[in-house]
């Protein structure tokens, strides 16, 4: 039985809203981006939302927002994907890398507040799979080191008047922490639409806020436009307005904006997202049912006080090293399961070596990617391929530990 890791969920829906884009004339920004931001706001309960052409552009925009760059310094997470870290270079400022918890993913708030410096103007965490990071404590850290905050002369920072949150939460679209969407728990929380997310435009993102340190929302999405289409204080769809093709640059910027095409299936994913985050939440709860009282520990996409998008199915397994974890991965594909790992640590990659940060320093970072593994977890996958799934993995641990 073939069980692919994570192929698209696609309908006649979202080809019909993308038919209609190209048929209608117009395929780049326009009136389907715009009616796209207006519903992931609504979703999300935020005043505003700019999508953009990926989760890497929203947090490099939103850390423009603020105005960081050289001489600042941003505080990530040893264990995520590099967009987390290479927004910080992107825009000159200082990576600061900080361990993980213990035996979990997430950033470790107290090693983020042992990181903080008069410096620090902001930090990224991560949620990790879908599920939410421990803001709570996150925010705690910050408070405790407040009287630190220097801030720059961007109205803000100033407004916030300490360390500002961007939030990874490329995986988290759907989330919810104390009963409220994870888009309202930092400054700017930045989804990605990804063709392997949830929620997926092919490629795409977006970045959710509302008023940021008393500046109003309305003021940070102009901002954000500016900076998404090379400055130019008019979109395509302003300029087809009667006589309005004047336009001017107000700044060399970039070039990051979503197209009609890639909303038209972003609209009808999010018609259908209730329904898919309903069956993530059926297959999560079938897999552990499983893995129930054996070395297979799934990482906990609910608790008390978060509920997780369903994302990614991580597990640990105990009693394994990295040399067998591989080899699991190996027996898995064998059968025709594709698996993954989320994630290598960025200590453990070449760029981030050359900036000279050594794994050695991220001990919880490192023993949580010797014994993870990411098993197939999307809302194409069948009751039956989640069996296989599962079944072949057991039967893989037991070969392995027989073989040790």
């Amino acid at each position: 039985m073939k069980v692919p890791f994570s192929p698209p969920d696609m309908s006649e829906l979202e080809a019909k809203y993308a038919s209609e884009a190209i048929l209608s004339g117009w395929i780049t920004t326009g009136p389907k981006t715009k009616e796209f931001e207006r519903k992931i706001a609504e979703y999300c309960g935020a005043k505003r939302a700019a999508c953009l052409n990926s989760a890497t552009a929203a947090m490099e925009l939103a850390l423009r927002m603020l105005d960081i760059g050289p001489g600042d310094e941003v505080i990530t997470c040893a264990y995520t994907y590099t967009a987390s870290a290479s927004v910080i270079d992107h825009v000159g400022a200082k990576i600061v890398m900080v361990d993980c918890l213990p035996g979990h993913p997430h950033i470790d708030p107290a090693a983020v507040e042992r990181a903080i410096t008069p410096r620090t103007k902001a930090i990224i965490p991560i949620d990790i799979g879908g599920v939410p990071a421990d803001y709570d404590s996150l925010f705690a850290a910050i408070e405790c080191k407040r009287a630190l905050f220097s801030p720059s002369d961007n109205p803000i920072q100033k407004g916030l008047g300490r360390i500002a949150v961007v939030q990874d939460a490329a995986h988290s679209f759907g989330a919810l922490y104390h009963g409220k969407s994870v888009a309202l728990c930092g400054d700017f929380c930045c989804f990605s639409f990804h063709a392997v997310k949830n929620l997926t435009t092919a490629e795409g993102g977006a970045v959710v806020f509302g008023d940021v340190g008393g500046v109003p929302c309305e003021e940070i999405y102009n901002r954000l436009m500016l900076w998404s289409l090379h400055g130019q204080n008019k979109d395509a769809l302003a300029k087809t307005r009667l006589g309005a093709w004047e336009y001017d640059i107000i700044y060399p910027a970039f070039k990051c904006n979503m197209t009609d095409i890639m909303a038209g299936i972003g609209l009808a994913q999010l018609e259908r997202y209730e329904g898919m985050l309903a069956r993530r939440r059926e297959m999560v709860a079938r897999y552990n049912a499983h893995f129930e009282g054996t070395a297979v520990r799934p990482m906990a996409h609910t608790g008390a006080d978060f509920e997780g998008s369903h994302h990614l199915y991580i597990v640990q397994v105990d009693g394994i090293d990295l040399a067998q974890r591989n080899d699991l991965i190996v027996k898995l594909a064998e059968q025709e399961v594709s698996a993954n790992v989320h994630y290598k640590p960025l200590p453990m990659m070449t760029a981030y070596k050359k900036m000279g940060f050594d794994i050695a320093d991220y001990p919880n970072a490192y023993d949580y990617f010797t014994r993870e593994i990411t098993l197939p977890l999307h809302t194409c996958l069948s009751d039956e391929q989640i069996d296989f799934t599962a079944k072949t993995l057991l039967d893989a641990l037991a070969q392995v530990k027989k073989d040790k």
